[in-house]
């Protein structure tokens, strides 16, 4: 009998402590200590699995940009401690943005295990992205090499208006004058998405897809040739800073859609192709405005920096899965079995855009790339491999033609980023001297993570991404719209000042001497007065010339 008690009693057991844990947990002084158990324990876990897959415990490299903090830039323009600092030239645009852009002034990184820096980045490339279930319609660009870019149109995107919240639902809103609010006109404005290097989608792109889309975007992501199951029909791969195949790209976009607003952004080192096609294309550029979202800005650097064996895992093998699938098409053009076999990104790019044989001056050149004449003389010198390291990025650092860039560019950036060099080898004086290129650097985001507190998500778009980083690039696009116009209406304004100004004049030399006492307004001195506020004032006016 007492066996079958004690039996019994066991039996119970498990039920009688889930049902003390539920009656316990409902004190409140036993529930919060239960989560900071739960917490601690958490932590405690991840600080080991960190160590095994050999991960740097996280980072505070903030002290290293104290001394780069540039003068009476944000001052005055409420960012909340530990929120972003614009580092800029203090130029209209920039001033502009401090005072209308909340999301560059106010943003409060997650903490505790959400904000560790492994962790979002780690989340962001093997996730599941919250818009991953957007469907994208294809669309293969034959370029002039024949070579093949696909282009991932977003399905469902708005054909005209914005989005825009009210309660619990969402309306839109259309306008006589075809302008719609936001600062965008009755057409939508397309959002060009450039992922990373190795190419993919990854669950933020996917994420800023959706919440592009719900802000009225045209998004269309841009794949280049053999990535993202796009067709490889040439035996020639981009290297890191071509821009070619991404301004075929925006010709056909713009010739499509020629009243629309063109924008880019780009995922982490797909910052190369973004910047080189801005320095390149200088004044003619397509894009109206940019932003890289933790951007590569010194490539070579880059390439040369270790990284934790798990991220240069990630990062080489869909590069060499690429490369496996086409190597009998490589094979006796590129060094296929070496770039296999390497072991870091340096090795894996030196071997298949780098050739170390060296050229006589009268012999033929290296090997096309099994290109046709008219593609190698449309190319160049991309239609041969470099002779080293050091020549292959003369022509592929993203910032070698900075100075040319004529478009406002955000640069988003975390100082524990656990991909990109530490934040003191940023290049703070382009930003500083610049007046194009605007940095954001925060404290804490991880690697195109910037995960958010729970409580600052009071956006409904910010919630469904939690990421600070999309809401701050598309208010980024919107406003620099806003700046624009009201630039360009004001220098309408003032042209038709100075024509009124003028015509006056010469009425006035033209009337009869009698009427002069009521026509001595001196009105010409006024147009000189204008040019002479203008010239004192010397603000960079951002108008753009088109002309090289």
């Amino acid at each position: 009998m007492e066996l079958a008690v004690w039996e019994g009693l066991f039996c119970l057991l498990p039920s009688l402590l889930v049902l003390l844990l539920s009656l316990g947990l409902r004190w409140p002084g036993l529930h919060c200590r239960m989560r900071s158990a739960a917490r601690a324990a958490g932590c405690s876990l991840w600080l080991v699995i960190c160590l095994i897959l050999e991960l740097p415990p996280d980072k505070k490299r903030m002290t290293q940009t104290e001394e780069v903090r540039p003068p009476d830039v944000s001052s005055g323009s409420g960012q909340v401690s530990g929120g972003p600092r614009l580092i800029c030239k203090p130029t209209a645009l920039a001033k502009y943005l401090l005072q209308s852009c909340s999301s560059l002034t106010q943003m409060r990184p997650a903490a505790g295990p959400r904000g560790d820096p492994h962790l979002q980045t780690l989340s962001g490339m093997l996730g599941e992205g919250r818009g991953g279930g957007r469907s994208f319609s294809r669309e293969h660009l034959l370029l002039k090499d024949g070579g093949v870019v696909a282009l991932d149109w977003a399905v469902g995107t708005v054909s005209a208006g914005m989005f825009w919240r009210t309660g619990s639902q969402w309306r839109t809103e259309h306008h006589l004058d075809g302008k719609a609010q936001g600062g965008f006109t009755a057409t939508p404005p397309i959002l060009l998405i450039i992922p990373q290097y190795r190419g993919g989608m990854t669950p933020h792109v996917k994420a800023l897809c959706r919440q592009a889309m719900q802000r009225g975007f045209y998004v269309a992501v841009v794949h280049s040739r053999g990535t993202a199951g796009c067709l490889m029909t040439t035996a020639r791969l981009t290297e890191f800073g071509d821009p070619a195949d991404l301004e075929q790209v925006l010709v056909y976009v713009h010739s499509r859609h020629p009243s629309s607003m063109l924008v880019a952004v780009s995922e982490g080192s797909g910052s190369g192709v973004l910047l080189s096609y801005l320095g390149e294309s200088g004044s003619g550029a397509y894009l109206t405005a940019a932003a890289a979202v933790s951007p590569v800005l010194l490539g070579q650097l880059w390439f040369e920096t270790e990284m934790p064996p798990i991220y240069r895992c990630g990062l080489l093998f869909p590069q060499k899965l690429q490369l496996s699938r086409y190597k009998s098409s490589f094979d006796g053009i590129l060094d296929v079995d070496r770039a296999l076999r390497s072991s870091s990104l340096r090795d894996f790019e030196e071997s298949l855009f780098c050739s170390p044989e060296p050229v006589p001056p009268q012999s033929p050149r290296p090997h096309a790339q099994g290109l046709s004449p008219s593609a190698v003389w449309a190319l160049g010198e991309r239609a041969y491999p470099a002779g080293d390291w050091g020549s292959y990025w003369e022509r592929n650092e993203p910032l070698r033609d900075a100075d040319d860039v004529a478009v406002p560019v955000l640069c988003i950036h975390s100082s524990d980023d656990p991909l990109l060099p530490a934040a003191s080898s940023l290049p703070i004086s382009l930003f500083q001297n610049n007046p194009y290129f605007l940095l954001a650097l925060t404290e804490r985001g991880g690697h195109c993570g910037f995960a958010l507190e729970h409580q600052e998500w009071s956006d409904a778009q910010a919630r469904e991404s939690g990421s600070w980083s999309h809401a701050a690039v598309l208010e980024y696009f919107r406003l620099v719209a806003d700046f624009l116009r009201l630039e360009e209406r004001d220098l309408l304004g003032r042209k038709d000042l100075v024509g009124e100004t003028s015509q006056r004049s010469r009425t006035n030399m033209a009337a009869p001497r009698r009427r002069r006492a009521i026509t001595m307004r001196r009105t010409r001195p006024q147009a000189a007065e204008l040019n002479g506020a203008d010239s004192e004032d010397r603000k960079f006016a951002w108008k753009r010339s088109y002309t090289r």
